[in-house]
């Protein structure tokens, strides 16, 4: 119990001060936004702080920092160093500065930004893979809520019903100005994201559960290696690239830039702290690693949290998983779909201002969605894990590469650290898994780390380019 405070004090000394830090090396000034010179009243509206860094902890959180923290509990308490130097050192920079840079670029989004630092080629390129990333993410945030709501209605009402409906509620949330549902409800759902964390600690102290103490032991059940799947596996909470399609859309509400520090980092952190919670919920409910890891295989991740939950709270916690396990994932696949659809009208160039181009977009999104729908959730999971982290690790090449032009090379390892420990972890984790290449770590191990190596050294060498350019 001891170690989990701790924790927590990490992140806020990290977001007072290393977040300060970041905050400083970009350097917010008092430029109009995009939220006020490109206004709309469709995607780019003014909005108070309070609602932007609410609609933003929706956006990236949904179920993620949930189910990935339980499933990353499998490996242990060493989960709990992933969740706070990951979010400090990785995620909360990633956050925030794919929020600014988009910011600066009237709201552009990641592929754009990737174009506009990495050459047209990185431009195609991101905008194929953040498509491709965004509607996976609304298809896995689609099936998890409809198999929970199946298994609490009517048999009339199966998981084909709740699809659907889902699905609609997805058209209207994809095509209606930011602020009709997104920005009037998701305020509401946060509370109840929060609630339900709060909830959790409560239950644990109320309970008198046994917290383990931080360890670097490998605990995992079925052996797998901490090194590269823990830092897939929990990516909501620590680090991820499904964030930075998610930034430039809040970029777009934002009314000073020196709000940028509260509504991104600061949501990432937050997100941070409901990761930890349940991480913590899962190990000391289930009392070993391996009870967690069969109650996943059996029930699902959906069926851990409602058992969490009513085990610790009664009906209360069931109200609470209920809600949150069914709202929270909802939350993140639309705003996935209307990322995708942002991209989208920025290849076609189609105003999105008028409602039948917004349409012309939107529909043939959430038809792919829905065949996507009847593959296995598993499997979708383990595709979207990677293909997250992997976006991660471009997003922060991206920052690097603005750091160096706008703020100078010593200020760029800022995010160049991370990009090469991230690179490291994508391409290492390709090579391993099931849904990769299934090498021997023997193998695995030196490629990734010579990848992560090689691309650290073109930064190095791109560094002193611009330095002798500049002298």
């Amino acid at each position: 119990m001891v170690s989990l405070g701790l924790c927590f004090l990490a992140l806020l000394l990290g977001f007072m001060f290393y977040g300060k830090l970041v905050e400083k090396i970009f350097s917010p000034d008092d430029r109009t936004t995009p939220a006020y010179t490109k206004q709309d009243g469709v995607d780019f509206i003014p909005m108070k702080t309070w609602k932007a860094f609410l609609v933003q902890l929706l956006n990236i959180a949904g179920t993620g920092p949930i189910f990935g923290a339980i499933m990353g509990a499998c490996f242990g308490p060493v989960v709990f160093l992933w969740i706070i130097f990951g979010a400090i050192l990785g995620g909360g920079v990633h956050d925030y500065m794919c929020g600014m840079i988009s910011e600066r670029h009237d709201g552009s989004s990641i592929a754009e930004l990737s174009g506009i630092y990495l050459g047209k080629a990185a431009k195609w390129g991101m905008r194929v893979f953040s498509i491709v990333l965004l509607i996976l993410t609304g298809t896995v945030f689609v099936t998890s809520p409809a198999a929970l709501l199946a298994r609490l209605t009517p048999n009339f009402m199966g998981v084909p019903f709740w699809t659907f409906v889902i699905l609609i509620y997805y058209i209207l949330a994809t095509l209606l100005p930011i602020d009709k549902i997104i920005g009037r409800f998701y305020p509401i759902f946060g509370a109840v994201l929060i609630a339900m964390a709060v909830g959790i600690i409560f239950g644990i102290f109320k309970g008198g559960y046994t917290i383990p103490e931080i360890s670097l032991q490998n605990l995992h059940p079925e052996g797998l290696p901490v090194w590269p799947y823990m830092f897939v596996t929990v990516a909501c909470g620590a680090i991820s690239g499904f964030h930075a399609t998610q930034s430039p859309m809040i970029s777009k509400c934002i009314t000073s830039e020196k709000q940028g520090r509260v509504v991104f980092y600061g949501a990432m952190l937050s997100e941070s702290v409901i990761a930890l919670i349940w991480a913590a919920g899962g190990v000391a409910f289930y009392g070993a690693t391996g009870a967690l890891s069969a109650a996943i295989t059996q029930n699902g991740q959906s069926g851990v949290v409602y058992d969490i939950s009513t085990g610790m709270l009664g009906p209360v916690g069931a109200v609470l998983a209920i809600v949150g396990v069914i709202a929270c994932p909802i939350t993140s696949g639309d705003t996935a779909f209307r990322s995708a659809r942002l991209i989208l009208s920025e290849i076609t160039g189609l105003d999105q201002k008028k409602i039948k181009n917004r349409l012309l977009i939107t529909l043939p999104l959430l038809g792919i969605g829905a065949l996507l729908t009847h593959l296995d959730f598993n499997v979708l999971w383990r595709y979207f894990s990677w293909s997250n982290q992997t976006l991660a690790m471009i997003s922060l090449w991206i920052s690097t590469v603005f750091l160096i032009r706008n703020r100078g090379k010593k200020y760029s390892l800022l995010t160049a650290l991370p990009a090469t420990f991230m690179t490291g972890v994508s391409v290492t984790y390709i090579l391993m898994a099931k849904e990769g290449f299934r090498l021997d770590r023997s193998i695995s191990y030196p490629i990734g780390m010579a990848a992560a190596a090689a691309l650290f050294a073109i930064y190095v060498l791109k560094c002193r380019n611009m330095t002798q350019k500049q002298e």
